[in-house]
């Protein structure tokens, strides 16, 4: 796969559960902070945009776990990126970086919001536009 971005992150103690590994639902978190790190990286806010009204917002999200996280763990967040339709489409896959193995591979479709409404976003089609694959 052709990524476009990574971001290397580490586990935090209270992101585990009960059995030593990262709880199912923090690695939405991790897929979202590198999301919105990519963007950052553009000099783009997520925060500002919503001041503006627009939203970028998930429409859907499919992850297959594939190797568990432990405390401390530290792992690499890759991406890339396609359009279809009014959709931004990322798969999106985490790496644990001590032996490059795969933790999780994910799809998160994106769509954005407009004052409220599902529209397609210019700003997002010029800042991606170099990076659709």
């Amino acid at each position: 796969m052709n990524y476009i971005y990574e971001l290397t992150l580490k586990v935090r103690d209270y992101e585990c559960d009960l059995q030593g590994i990262v709880n199912n639902a923090n690695y939405q978190h991790y897929l979202e902070h590198t999301r919105h790190e990519f963007l950052a990286s553009m000099g783009v806010s997520v925060a500002k945009l919503h001041e503006q009204g627009v939203d970028p917002v998930v429409a859907r999200i499919s992850m297959a776990f594939k190797t568990p996280l432990k405390s401390g763990d530290e792992f690499v967040s890759k991406f890339c990126l396609k359009k279809e339709g009014i959709k931004y489409v990322f798969y999106q896959d985490i790496f644990r970086k001590s032996d490059n193995k795969a933790v999780l591979k994910a799809t998160v479709e994106t769509v954005c919001l407009v004052n409220g409404r599902l529209k397609n976003s210019e700003l997002f089609d010029q800042l991606f536009a170099p990076y659709l694959q």
